[in-house]
């Protein structure tokens, strides 16, 4: 009995530090999905702490950054505005839910729907649509943009770079 209690008091300790490292990994996991955004307005962006659900990459700059919330709530965070586009292409609320981007020119969150958005500005994924509050005369809309991305119209196709850039 003298030899199992230390063995007993060890095989605990060992639990419950056990225990403590798994809760801690599950608290630094990546955020990938927001739940309980009913009012459907843009969240904050933690940076080098959320994944966009479509490229799986993590998100390292709020600059060209985009939102989708769903009509339950849900917010998924994108790298870049095609990457958006592209995920939410056969979601069943398409339709419904509410889109956000992250302005170049105002640095703010404004709705991807109305923005205009330039066809070869540097973003995350290099599509190259980057968002804008204010249109120009070298932007497009949203609905052009989202084309686009189906099409595979952006710069990462070397016939559309090569256009656009010149490269």
């Amino acid at each position: 009995m003298k030899k199992i209690l230390p063995l007993l008091v060890i095989l605990v300790i060992l639990g419950i530090t056990a225990v403590v490292f798994i809760s801690m990994a599950k608290n630094d996991q990546p955020i990938t999905i927001v739940k309980g955004n009913t009012e459907m307005k843009a969240l904050p962006l933690k940076v080098n702490f959320t994944n966009d659900p479509y490229c799986k990459m993590l998100i390292t700059q709020e600059k060209n950054t985009a939102q989708v919330v769903a009509p339950d709530g849900k917010t998924w965070f994108f790298d870049d505005p095609g990457c958006m586009v592209l995920w939410l292409q056969d979601k069943s609320f398409k339709n419904e839910a509410k889109l956000w981007v992250h302005s170049m020119d105002t640095k703010k969150w404004i709705d991807a729907k109305k923005a205009a958005y330039g066809v070869k500005d540097k973003t995350e994924m290099h599509y190259g649509f980057g968002a804008r509050e204010k249109k120009t005369d070298e932007t497009i809309d949203y609905s052009e943009m989202e084309l686009r991305m189906y099409r595979g119209e952006n710069l990462t196709n070397p016939k559309i770079r090569k256009m656009l850039l010149g490269k």
